[in-house]
């Protein structure tokens, strides 16, 4: 008889996308985070159950029965990972699950409860533990406390409640060899399942833009991989599983042109004929850099512009100005095949002069041959603009217009907007009512600040119009969010898809 593994982690983390005329859309990711972990864990002599949601096939996979079948026979520890968009999905899923196995613990992980550990103890008593930081370091101690039934006092950090009274452990120092961690767990997947093929590269990023959700878990400090160790991680998907195309996902991958040169002569000597995608950052990214990654491979940058404005570019602490934008993206769109460049509309700094500067600088650089990935501003509470506005009672909870990537899967879009299904009622009632868990859904001031500017670029075709039922076309999309495509995968005679995560090789 097979003894049961140590733990179960699940992964929570997907996206799953509902249209008005019945349609979904999914995108399947390697779930990069947890499979470090389940290398981790496995590492130091313990045995894992991953099991990976994004996967099960099933008509909804929101449905408390479908949630409670996919984690039936776990393990008796059972590890959750989410960001924050299916942080109440998640919640509430663990709910039922507690419910039916009160004798299991409950560990809640990933990105999704950053800065709002203690309002989820408090108030969801279901969640034992939340691990926070690098799991590769607690996570191996915190698997061995609850074997052995030890005090988690000892285990950096965690957070837990100990007769009534949130308790937070401090968190362990930050890895700084990246190349010293084993090699994501793909032997617990099948790599072929999934459509995009991620590589982390380096973990945070210094910069202090005061509306990013990223750099704050990793307290602003980054450190990297070597160019040997992402090539030769490229090079085992590529060999073993057929993969042709990387998103590299970190926002630091473009930290400065040396480090650019060393990966791209990496790959150079490595043979791999492969193409891939980065992020890149205005004011670290030159001519010379973008045309050594054309050379190598890179078919598509995506530069986190965010506004037109020089006055919210500076209030935002971005590191350049508008014009120094249009200096790299007009050089972008002429070496790659696609330059992408993502804003951030709603600061509710914002004026309707900024705003119109920043939409004269969409424009202009549609026209130049870029594509424009607007978002609606996401309140998560670990960014510094969040904390400056919390208070000042302007914060809504709309269910018809959320945050691009806040979309949770329950909703149907319709256009610009959405509406939420009788049927998953539940889910929106349990928004509305934790606003200090879940302030990435509510918005500053709908009546002044979003709907004015959602208009606005709905006139100049950057979101679809509103529509009624039966009038949902296909070029319906929601911000970054794709219309209906078909999926790809290798070794497939379809073409990719044209995804924001994926490019057309």
């Amino acid at each position: 008889m097979t003894m049961p593994a140590d733990i179960t982690l699940v992964n929570l983390n997907m996206l799953f996308v509902r249209y008005a005329d019945g349609r979904t859309e999914r995108e399947k990711h390697l779930p990069l985070g947890p499979l470090y972990l389940t290398a981790a864990l496995e590492r130091a002599g313990f045995t894992v159950d991953f099991r990976d949601y994004q996967t099960h096939e099933c008509p909804d996979p929101f449905t408390p029965e479908t949630i409670a079948g996919f984690l039936k026979d776990s393990a008796p520890i059972l590890g959750a990972s989410c960001m924050a968009n299916l942080l109440p999905f998640t919640l509430l899923a663990l709910q039922d699950f507690k419910k039916a196995n009160p004798e299991k613990t409950v560990v809640l992980g990933g990105v999704g409860s950053k800065s709002v550990e203690r309002e989820i103890l408090e108030k969801c008593p279901w969640i034992d533990v939340i691990a926070r930081g690098e799991g590769e370091v607690s996570g191996p101690v915190l698997l061995k406390a609850l074997k052995e039934k030890t005090p988690l006092e000892k285990v950096p950090g965690v957070s837990f409640m100990r007769g009534g009274k949130y308790v937070e452990m401090p968190r362990a120092a930050r890895l700084t060899d990246l190349d010293a961690l084993p090699a994501p767990a793909f032997a617990h997947i099948k790599v072929r399942d999934y459509e995009g093929y991620g590589m982390i590269t380096s973990r945070g990023c210094p910069y202090p833009c005061t509306f990013c959700s990223v750099a704050p878990v990793w307290d602003r400090e980054t450190f990297s991989r070597s160019a040997r160790s992402v090539v030769g991680e490229m090079k085992q998907l590529h060999d073993e599983h057929g993969v042709k195309l990387f998103l590299f996902q970190d926002e630091f991958f473009v930290s400065g042109k040396d480090r650019v040169v060393v990966f791209c002569d990496e790959l150079a000597r490595s043979g791999l004929k492969v193409k891939w995608k980065a992020f890149g950052r205005v004011n670290l990214t030159d001519e010379e850099t973008m045309r050594a990654m054309a050379a190598t491979g890179c078919c598509e940058i995506r530069y986190g512009i965010e506004s037109g404005s020089d006055r919210v570019l500076a209030l935002t602490k971005k590191g350049f100005t508008a014009a120094e934008a249009v200096e790299v993206v007009s050089k972008a769109v002429g070496i790659f095949d696609r330059t992408d460049c993502f804003y951030i509309w709603g600061f509710p700094f914002e004026t309707m002069e900024d705003f119109h500067q920043t939409v004269f600088q969409m424009v202009s650089f549609r026209a130049m041959g870029a594509r424009i990935l607007p978002s609606l501003l996401c309140l998560l509470p670990q960014t510094d603009i969040y904390r400056d506005v919390k208070a000042t009672g302007k914060l809504e909870f709309c269910p018809q217009l959320f945050p691009e990537y806040m979309i949770t899967g329950h909703e149907v879009l319709r256009g610009a907007r959405c509406e939420a299904p009788a049927e998953h009622l539940r889910i929106f009632d349990f928004i509305k009512s934790n606003p200090d868990i879940f302030p990435g859904f509510f918005h500053y001031d709908l009546a002044g600040n979003v709907l004015p500017k959602l208009k606005v670029l709905q006139e100049f075709g950057f979101y679809g119009a509103d529509r009624k039922a039966g009038e949902v076309a296909d070029t319906d999309s929601c911000g970054a969010h794709s219309p209906r495509i078909k999926m790809a995968r290798p070794g497939s005679d379809i073409e990719p898809a044209e995804l924001a995560t994926r490019a057309r090789e």
